[in-house]
């Protein structure tokens, strides 16, 4: 699990396309731009209708002070022009800073104008209606010196209208107004741009340390892979964060676990996993055995950092089964072994008698040789399973080699129906041999096999001159990972209590004198039903 999540994080190849923090950096510099225009854009239209309503009040202001001078009052009454007039008027326009102030009389008639040449025509603007029914008003129109702003105001005499007065500023004033209120912000718009560039660089370095320094196209090429690692596998695989929530199932643990959308409390797919671990933080943890749907499984725990933990479980069944067949492959394996250190010292035994002219010793070494085989399998002539017969020769083969005297008693027997159980038989024999081998730890020792058979079933005994069980695991025998021979060990056992529980039989070990022995006792074949119950409970 840790060389696959190390493969996954490793950085990929270096392309010459720009950077992950490079391409985040100009995107938000794009986005600032953008807003930054957006908003120097509202803004302007904001200043602008500011510019032109204050400018529209300053116009409509010197209009009413023109209207109510007497001269313009008498001017608009008389309804003619009058230099004296043009001249007063002009004089005002100065001094309020207006582009233009134009009387006109009742009939829209110019009587005042800043361009003389332009006295005596009518007004432009088509905005006098207005003012002329004794309303003032402010607006927008394009006259004969340009688009402007004015403010018009009815000029009254004897209770009557009899004249006009417009007061204008030209567009471009107003712009000039928009253009300096934008000088007075821009520094504060450069400020903003430069503190989001900062912040844009910050971030994006800030990302890319959370993602390990991954570009895109690598953080999609891994999750590609990631996802075909976990179908490839044949074991459930979770994970949980720290809250305890499952982010991620394999196809095969989202079947097993049956669980919702993704995410979803550990608690509710999986009430006994989160019970196991709810006593504190998650420890890194092999073959702990827990119940899933009502089914046994052997659960791996690997912690993450920051909280939470990934979990691996395979069916424990199909453990166990692969656990009995590396189990008699290694047994044949040893046999093999042992038989082949066994008959290249008798070769070379009787090459050597042979090449020392003494062929009559070689005979008797022979001779010797074949008795004690044909002993031996007159001893097994008895027991009709011919794998477990099998097994029992090649056993003593392997003592041979260590150095153990290896006996089957001469009473042992077992009929052919037995042989439906075979396999059971010679996990559970292959094993206890093995385990009453290394008991005797390299020592000179003896090391006996008694296989029965009565009405009540099938007996197995094997029985060694060994020190016996540490009773520190005397307790926890046969539960699995209990071993006095360090990690990794404590397994054969675990594996023969659960094939003979699950035929209905019993393991026990007994110390008769200075020697352990191990009894398996099981029932009568046509007796034997599977019980999956007893599995449940030594998990």
């Amino acid at each position: 699990m840790t060389f696959l999540a190390r493969s996954w994080l490793a950085p990929a190849r270096r392309h010459s396309r720009p950077g992950l923090q490079g391409r985040l950096v100009r995107l938000h510099l794009l986005v600032l731009c953008a807003m930054t225009l957006l908003l120097a854009g509202v803004q302007t239209a904001h200043l602008y209708g500011q510019a032109r309503e204050r400018l529209g009040e300053r116009a409509l202001t010197a209009s009413r002070l023109v209207a109510r001078l007497p001269a313009v009052v008498r001017g608009a009454e008389a309804g003619r022009q009058n230099p004296a007039l043009n001249a007063e008027v002009e004089t005002l326009r100065a001094a309020a800073e207006a582009d233009f102030i134009v009387v006109g009389n009742r009939r829209g008639i110019r009587l005042a104008h800043p361009v003389a040449s332009r006295l005596g025509q009518p007004m432009e603007g088509g905005d006098n209606g207005e003012p002329l029914a004794g309303r003032e008003v402010v607006s927008v129109a394009r006259g004969s010196l340009g688009r402007s702003v004015r403010g018009k105001v009815p000029v009254w005499a004897g209770g009557q209208v009899v004249g006009v007065v417009s007061t204008g500023y030209l567009l471009p004033q107003v712009w000039h107004l928009v253009g300096q209120a934008l000088l007075s912000l821009a520094p504060w718009f450069l400020l903003a741009l430069g503190l989001g560039t900062a912040g844009a660089v910050w971030a994006a370095r800030q990302l890319r340390a959370q993602i390990l320094n991954l570009e895109p196209e690598q953080i999609t090429a891994l999750v590609g892979q990631q996802r075909a690692v976990l179908a490839a596998l044949r074991e459930g695989v979770i994970a949980v964060d720290a809250g305890g929530l499952m982010t991620l199932a394999s196809d095969r643990a989202a079947e097993a676990l049956a669980a919702p959308r993704l995410p979803t409390p550990l608690a509710a797919a999986w009430p006994e996993l989160a019970l196991h671990l709810a006593a504190g933080e998650a420890a890194r943890q092999q073959n702990v055995e827990l119940m899933l749907r009502g089914q046994p499984v052997l659960v791996n725990v690997e912690p993450l950092e920051g909280g939470g933990f990934v979990a691996s479980f395979r069916d424990r069944a199909e453990a166990l089964a692969l656990a009995d067949e590396l189990t008699h492959a290694r047994g044949f394996v040893d046999v093999l072994r042992a038989q082949t250190h066994e008959y290249q010292n008798r070769l070379h035994v009787l090459s050597g008698l042979l090449q020392l002219g003494r062929p009559e010793e070689a005979l008797r070494v022979l001779s010797a040789e074949i008795e004690q085989g044909a002993q031996f399998r007159g001893l097994l002539r008895g027991v009709q399973v011919p794998r477990l017969v099998a097994l029992l020769a090649g056993k003593r083969e392997r003592a041979q080699e260590l150095g153990i005297a290896f006996e089957v008693a001469a009473e042992s027997s077992l009929s052919p129906a037995w042989e439906r159980h075979a396999d059971t038989l010679v996990t559970a024999v292959g094993n206890l041999t093995e385990n009453a081998f290394e008991a005797l730890g390299g020592r000179p020792g003896r090391v006996t096999v008694l296989i029965g058979e009565d009405p009540d079933g099938a007996q197995i005994e094997v029985e060694d001159s060994g020190p016996g069980v540490a009773p520190e695991v005397a307790a926890r025998l046969f539960t699995r990972g209990a071993s006095s021979k360090g990690e990794g060990r404590g397994y054969g056992l675990a594996g023969v209590h659960a094939r003979v529980l699950a035929l209905g039989g019993e393991v026990r070990c007994t110390r008769r004198g200075e020697r352990t022995v191990f009894q398996v006792n099981l029932p009568p074949p046509a007796r034997t039903i599977p019980a999956p119950a007893p599995l449940a409970e030594q998990t």
